[in-house]
């Protein structure tokens, strides 16, 4: 089929589309909308992994983000946090006059306040980006599922069709039918 529909008989069969279907001229349809009758008349394929083409574009920086992220939502870091933790103010309650960071440890308040203010902007941005990708999941998804909505209804006029067609010939016959049986029982009339 062809690639592009630019002519003024293609432009009849956009709006015929966009009015039989989506119940709006073709001017009032929004661009998207407009994308998907375009390919919906052209028979192209509106599918693609939203996934792939959003994980493609981010950056390093990014990735690292995301894998900070998923790291400090994990088990495995809780566990270690809570081994450090325990560590930390045991060597220093056990080491009493010699301690690095004597009760009520301030240096170990000060690290965690620095990690907690690093971690919370990484993890945001982890978040937005997620929720990023789930809002232009769901774009796809309302186009895919448009598409198929539009193939569900012109399927439905095709087969309004056929079953019309076939109506008006077995009506067709009918009257044959009966015009034969009318003339077989005027002919065997005495």
């Amino acid at each position: 089929m062809r690639n592009s529909i630019d002519s003024g008989t293609d432009h009849k069969i956009l709006a015929d589309h966009a009015s039989r279907y989506l119940g709006k001229t073709f001017d009032l349809l929004s661009e998207r909308e407009r994308s998907i009758v375009r390919r919906l008349i052209e028979r192209r394929s509106i599918t693609h992994d939203t996934n792939q083409s959003f994980d493609e574009k981010l950056t390093t920086a990014e990735r690292m983000a995301d894998k900070v992220a998923e790291f400090g939502g994990s088990w495995t870091f809780i566990v270690i946090f809570a081994f450090v933790l325990l560590v930390w103010v045991t060597g220093n309650l056990a080491a009493s006059l010699w301690a690095f960071d004597p009760y009520p440890f301030i240096f170990l308040n000060l690290i965690l306040s620095m990690l907690a203010a690093v971690q919370a902007p990484v993890i945001m941005m982890s978040q937005n980006r997620y929720a990023a990708k789930d809002r232009l999941a769901a774009a796809h998804d309302y186009e895919v599922n448009l598409k198929a909505e539009i193939e569900i209804m012109a399927l439905h006029d095709k087969l309004d069709q056929i079953r019309n067609v076939e109506i008006r010939d077995l009506f067709a016959r009918q009257q044959e039918q009966l015009t034969m049986l009318a003339n077989f029982i005027g002919a065997t009339k005495p």
